[in-house]
This record gives structure tokens, C-alpha cells and sequence, in this order.
């Protein structure tokens, strides 16, 4: 069991005009690994907003996991990925690249999403697209490899468990 914080960047839903289905998305799904929930909150797409609150949550949250949803596009409010890039240590750009491809099988708009994957200190932080259906398509392409993740971010894991018989 992991802990994870999700994080919602919009302005309509910051001002409480939009639902936050993106985010009810992450956490049905994420819920599959018996996750335990420590935080929830919705920032505007302000670059210091978000990334304050990546830091107040890899720093003093005791989250294994934030995973952010909306921002990532082109339009000019959309900084997630600046800020995550920002304020994480280490990228992990497999797990951007997997939910892209995936993406790419149904639209050529995939091309044009900027997530970022990476870990601050013992936190491993992934931004989502903005849209529930998006979240559903990319979330569930990277599930198999987070828990491994999560062990060695933490120290955890023994060895790297491959696939190849030696």
C-alpha cells in the first residue's frame, strides 16, 4: 500500500465552476492498489501555486505519490509540466513517454500533451492530462510499474525484478 495526493490544476474548478471529474478519475482508478488517500486539492494554473503545493506535499506530506491532472496542453495557463519540471530531482520520462504512445494509438493530438514524470526527495510525482477521459486512457497504461516505482524511491525494493531468465 502507497499513500498519494492528487491535485487538480484548474482555474474554472479552483473558483469552483467546473466539477473535478478528472480527479474522481485518478482516484477510482489508483484505488485498485489499495492506495490510501492523504490529501485532495484543486490550485488555479499559476505556476508558484503549483508548485508550492508539489513541495508542501513531497516535503512534509508523507506521500509516496502526487499525481497531478490538467495543465499539461498548450494553451498559454498550461505551466504544469514547467513547475513539476521545477521542482522535481530526477525525471522518469518511460512513464511519459508509455501513456503518449498509448495515446497516439486513438488520436494524433497526443503529440501536443507535455506530462512529466519524475521524483522529489522519497515522492514520485505524475502529471495526467486534464480530461477524465484522458486520465482513463493514460493512468492505467503505467499502474503495473508504480508499485515497483514507489519500493525504489523509497529504498525498499531488494532488487530490480526483470522479465529475462538468466
Amino acid at each position: 500500500m502507497f499513500t498519494l495526493g492528487i491535485l487538480t490544476i484548474s482555474d474554472k474548478g479552483s473558483r469552483g465552476e467546473r466539477e473535478d471529474k478528472s480527479g474522481e478519475a485518478i482516484r477510482e482508478i489508483i484505488s485498485q492498489f489499495g492506495a490510501r488517500f492523504v490529501d485532495y486539492a484543486i490550485v488555479p494554473d499559476e505556476k508558484e501555486v503549483i508548485e508550492s503545493k508539489l513541495i508542501e506535499w513531497a516535503d512534509k506530506g508523507g506521500m509516496d505519490m502526487i499525481i497531478t491532472t490538467g495543465g499539461t496542453g498548450l494553451g498559454p495557463r498550461d505551466v504544469t509540466p514547467e513547475a513539476t519540471l521545477d521542482v522535481i530531482d530526477k525525471t522518469i520520462p518511460g512513464f511519459s513517454e508509455a501513456m503518449r504512445a498509448k495515446s497516439l494509438s486513438k488520436t494524433p493530438h497526443a503529440m501536443l500533451s507535455r506530462e512529466v514524470c519524475g521524483v522529489r526527495n522519497r515522492t514520485l510525482i505524475i502529471n495526467l492530462p486534464g480530461s477524465p477521459k484522458a486520465v482513463r486512457e493514460c493512468l492505467p497504461v503505467i499502474l503495473p510499474a508504480l508499485p515497483h516505482a514507489i519500493e525504489v524511491i523509497k529504498g525498499e525494493a531488494a532488487e530490480c525484478a526483470g522479465t529475462d531468465k538468466d
